[in-house]
C-alpha cells in the first residue's frame, strides 16, 4: 500500500486538496445555490460568462471576497504550521514538537495584547496593527531564545527546549498581567488567541504568502540533511552535514513561516503536531515525502476544519476550538502509545 501510494500519492493529494477547496466554498450560512456559485466562480477565475444577470453583487462578493480568500488563506496557514511541525519533529527528534515549541506563540500573542490594549492602529504591506506588533513579537522571541541557548557557536537542542519553554512561560505572564490591568480587552485578546479566519481575505493572502514561500523553499531544499540527523547529530556531522547551520535553516525559515501566519490568524494550535505523525503513519519516516505531504495534508485539514467552524452553527465558532477538539484526543492517543513503547 506505501509504495501505491508514493508513487501516486502526491498526484491524488494535489487533486483532493483542489476537491477539498471548490467544495468548501460551495458551502456556508448563506444561501447561494450550487449553479450560481459554480457560475461565480467561472466568471472570476476564467472569465467565462454564463449569465451573470440575474446573480446579485452580494452574492459574488461573498464567494469571491469571502469564501474563496478564507479556504486558500486556512489551505496556507495549516500547510505551513503542518510543515514546520514536521520540520522541528525532525530537527529536534521529539515527536511532541511543534511549531509553537519556542515560544513564538507567546510571542506573537504578547505582541498582539500590546497592540489591541494600545489600539495601535498603524499598519504594514496589508497587514493591521495588532498583526504586525504579533509578527515583531514572535520572530524577537525565536531571536531571544536562539541567543540564549547559544554556546559559542553551538546551540544545544535541550538547551533550545528548555529556554523556549521559559521564555514562552513569562511571555504568558507578561499577557495574563496586561490583561488584569485592561480588562476591557481581555475578551478580544482571549479571542485573538482562540485562532480564527473569520474577516481575513485576498489582502491578508497576499501579506502572508512571500514569506511562507520563502520559508518552505528553504524547508524543501532541507530534507536530505535532516533524514541525515534522524541518525543522530554526531553520526550526521561525521556525514558531511553542517548541523549547526540546518538548526540556523530550519529554525529561521520555521519561524518566519509561523510568524507571518500566527500574526494574521491567531494561535490554532495542534495542526503542526498531530498533521506530520498522520502523514509519517501513511508515507513513512523519510522527510522527502513527509515535508511536502505535511503541507497538503495540514492544509485540507485547516479548511475542513474551518468549514466546521463557520457552518454547524448559526455563530462562528474560531478554528483553532475545532483544531484542539481533534488534536487533543490525538495527543492522549501518541502519549499512550509512547509510554507502549510505540514511538
Amino acid at each position: 500500500m506505501k509504495s501505491r501510494f508514493k508513487k501516486y500519492g502526491m498526484l491524488i493529494s494535489i487533486i483532493s486538496c483542489i476537491i477539498i477547496i471548490y467544495l468548501c466554498t460551495l458551502l456556508g450560512v448563506a444561501s447561494i445555490s450550487f449553479l450560481d456559485a459554480n457560475k461565480i466562480l467561472l466568471n472570476q477565475l476564467f472569465h467565462i460568462d454564463l449569465g451573470m444577470e440575474n446573480i446579485s453583487a452580494g452574492a459574488v462578493a461573498i464567494i469571491w471576497n469571502v469564501r474563496l480568500p478564507r479556504i486558500i488563506l486556512a489551505f496556507i496557514t495549516g500547510g505551513a504550521l503542518a510543515l514546520c511541525g514536521a520540520a522541528y519533529q525532525g530537527i529536534f527528534k521529539n515527536p511532541m514538537a511543534d511549531p509553537y515549541l519556542l515560544g513564538v506563540s507567546s510571542g506573537a500573542a504578547l505582541g498582539a495584547s500590546i497592540g489591541i490594549v494600545l489600539n495601535f492602529s498603524g499598519g504594514f504591506l496589508g497587514l493591521s496593527g495588532t498583526a504586525v506588533l504579533a509578527f515583531i513579537g514572535s520572530f524577537a522571541t525565536i531571536l531571544i531564545v536562539y541567543n540564549i541557548s547559544k554556546v559559542g557557536r553551538k546551540v544545544p537542542v535541550a538547551t533550545l527546549l528548555l529556554s523556549g519553554i521559559a521564555i514562552g512561560q513569562t511571555l504568558s505572564a507578561i499577557i495574563s498581567l496586561l490583561m488584569i490591568f485592561n480588562q476591557e480587552d481581555i475578551a478580544k485578546i482571549m479571542f485573538w488567541t482562540m485562532g480564527s479566519l473569520n474577516g481575513l481575505g485576498w489582502v491578508q493572502v497576499i501579506a502572508v504568502l512571500p514569506y511562507v514561500l520563502l520559508g518552505c523553499v528553504i524547508l524543501l531544499t532541507s530534507v536530505r540533511e535532516l533524514d541525515i540527523m534522524l541518525l543522530g547529530e554526531d553520526t550526521a556531522t561525521q556525514l558531511g552535514v553542517d548541523t549547526e547551520r540546518l538548526k540556523k535553516k530550519v529554525l529561521i525559515s520555521s519561524s518566519i513561516i509561523t510568524a507571518a501566519v500566527v500574526s494574521v490568524t491567531g494561535i490554532i494550535g495542534f495542526v503542526g503536531l498531530i498533521i506530520p505523525h498522520i502523514v509519517r503513519m501513511v508515507t513513512g519516516p523519510k522527510h522527502r515525502v513527509l515535508v511536502p505531504f505535511s503541507l497538503l495534508f495540514g492544509g485540507a485539514f485547516l479548511i475542513l476544519c474551518d468549514t466546521l467552524a463557520r457552518t454547524v452553527t448559526g455563530q462562528e465558532i474560531p478554528v483553532g476550538i475545532i483544531t484542539a477538539a481533534f488534536g487533543g484526543p490525538f495527543f492522549v492517543f501518541l502519549l499512550r502509545r509512547r509510554k507502549k513503547g510505540g514511538m
